[in-house]
Formats: C-alpha cells, sequence, structure tokens
C-alpha cells in the first residue's frame, strides 16, 4: 500500500514587512500501521508569501514535497474545510485524490509544536491562539439499512495487546504507534466490536469514510456516533437499557484516560477469529 499525506495550507499569525499575513504549507505522512516509527514518517514544510496563496502555487509546492519524498502519495488529508477549493484543486492537478478528513494526528502535533517552537521565533510574530476550524454540522446519518450491524458490544484491551495488531487478520484498518499519542502498554483501551453477517461489506463501506472517532452522545437521547470526514456523522446504536447505558459512560470515561484513544471493530460474529475491520482511533479538538 503507498503512503497517505497530511496537509495543511493556511495563514500563520506571523506577518511580513508589508503587515500581511505569512502563509505556510505542511505535508506530512499519516501513519497507516501500530509498528510504524514516529520518527521516520515524511515531512515537508513552505512558507508562502501572502499574494502567492493560489492553487497553483500550493500545486508546486505539493510537487517539490514530492520530489524530496521520492514518491506521491495515494491521498491527500486535509482538516481546513475552509480550504477545500483550493487544496482539492491543487491535488486534482497532480492526479491525487484529497480528502476532507478529521483523521489528521500527526499533522495537529506539528502544528502545535510549531506553534510553540516555530513561529514564535519569527520576526513579526503575533502572539494569538491556533484558530479553531469548527464548523456547523450536519444531524448524524442513520447507517444503510444494508449495512447496520445485528450486534454489538464495548470491550477494552491492555495497549500491549494493541501492540500486535500488525499480526492480526484483519480487511480493512488503519492505526497509529500508540507512542505518537502518549499512551503507556498498560493502559487500557476502550472500544466497541460490531458484529454482523455482511461484515465485509460493513467495513468497506467504514473504510472508505475517512473515520474520525466513536462518541456517545447524551444530550438528546442516548446514542452511540460514528464522527467522519470533518463534519459527518452517523449514529451506530440507539442506547436504551440501563446496563448498557452505564457502559456507554464507562467507555467515554476510559476513553479520556487513554488520552482520547480508542477502536472499532468489525467481525462476522463473536467467536470469528480475523477481523473485517479495524481501526485505532484518537479523538481530538481541532
Amino acid at each position: 500500500m503507498g503512503s497517505i499525506w497530511e496537509i495543511d495550507f493556511y495563514s500563520r499569525p506571523i506577518l511580513d514587512d508589508n503587515q500581511k499575513k505569512i502563509w505556510e504549507v505542511l505535508v506530512c505522512e499519516s501513519p497507516l500501521d501500530i509498528s510504524t516509527k514516529a520518527d521516520s514518517l515524511f515531512r515537508y514544510a513552505q512558507y508562502c508569501p501572502s499574494n502567492q496563496v493560489n492553487s497553483g502555487w500550493l500545486r508546486t509546492a505539493l510537487q517539490e514535497a514530492i520530489n524530496e519524498a521520492g514518491k506521491a502519495p495515494i491521498k491527500i488529508r486535509f482538516f481546513r474545510r475552509q480550504m477545500n477549493n483550493m487544496i482539492t484543486k491543487a491535488c486534482q492537478d497532480l492526479g491525487i485524490p484529497a480528502q476532507p478528513s478529521r483523521r489528521t494526528l500527526v499533522l495537529n502535533q506539528w502544528l502545535e509544536k510549531r506553534m510553540e517552537e516555530v513561529y514564535s521565533q519569527e520576526p513579526g510574530y503575533q502572539g494569538v491562539t491556533n484558530p479553531s476550524v469548527r464548523l456547523e454540522k450536519p444531524l448524524p446519518q442513520r447507517l444503510p439499512d444494508a449495512l447496520e450491524g445485528q450486534q454489538w458490544v464495548f470491550v477494552t484491551l491492555d495497549a500491549a495487546d494493541l501492540a500486535q495488531m500488525s499480526e492480526w487478520e484483519i480487511g480493512f484498518g488503519e492505526a497509529f504507534p500508540l507512542e505518537l499519542v502518549q499512551v503507556s502498554p498498560e493502559a487500557r483501551i476502550p472500544g466497541v466490536l460490531i458484529f454482523s453477517p455482511r461484515a465485509l461489506p460493513l467495513a468497506g463501506w467504514m473504510s472508505g469514510l475517512e473515520l474520525a472517532f466513536l462518541r456517545f452522545d447524551a444530550k438528546e437521547e442516548a446514542r452511540l456516533i460514528l464522527e467522519t470526514g470533518v463534519t459527518e456523522s452517523w449514529i451506530v446504536a440507539n442506547i436504551k437499557k440501563p446496563q448498557i447505558l452505564a457502559e456507554a459512560k464507562g467507555f467515554e470515561e476510559a476513553k479520556q484516560k487513554a488520552n482520547g484513544v480508542h477502536f472499532i471493530g468489525v467481525q462476522s460474529d463473536p467467536q470469528a477469529q480475523s477481523f473485517a475491520g479495524f481501526w485505532l482511533l484518537q479523538e481530538v479538538d481541532l
């Protein structure tokens, strides 16, 4: 499988000599496996003058990153929906699919680090916080009838057990090294297993959604929600039984203790020895 990149192209809290904000493109490789070494992931950064902010400049910068990496990625992820047109156009010109996504863990950490260590050292730095990219979200959708799981259950695994994930038989999936998200081998990682006779089609459908994270929503009615893309979400289950409600609350508490890390797995039945799908996830605020 080829590499997937995460990119951000946006203004930084730095003013040039004309008091215009300097822009920057950041490119980094997404970890796809739990055994990935974080320091081996490709990274590329380049400032852009404010009067050259367009898809042509971005396309050229991405081509330079490709040249430096030695190969093009199979897909590019980005989390700033307001940059959709410019990023999509630049990527299309290079023949690379661009996907709005909240699965940009390495990029988010890198941005925070550059805010603290790089931008503050630049001439013209303006002391501001990193702007949020919160957007209006549509109501959660129902899963397609043909893909709804027949059964699901809350579970937990030791982080040390998850470290063996690369040895498991998995149809569709994606993970990241636990040290990247500051999770110790002793941590308990919560998750949800979905069982369905249509496990493989369900996992295949989920693999195209840019999975972000699972969350328990109790604001209006108790529901388990799967967040995908940048703003999309899906109702995995409505929760009514008191015992399951308690387990859902326990899932959220365990997720917070594990720095937002959790997982979702898809199997044909509880006795299955393989996974049609398995994704390691982390809930982060953008």
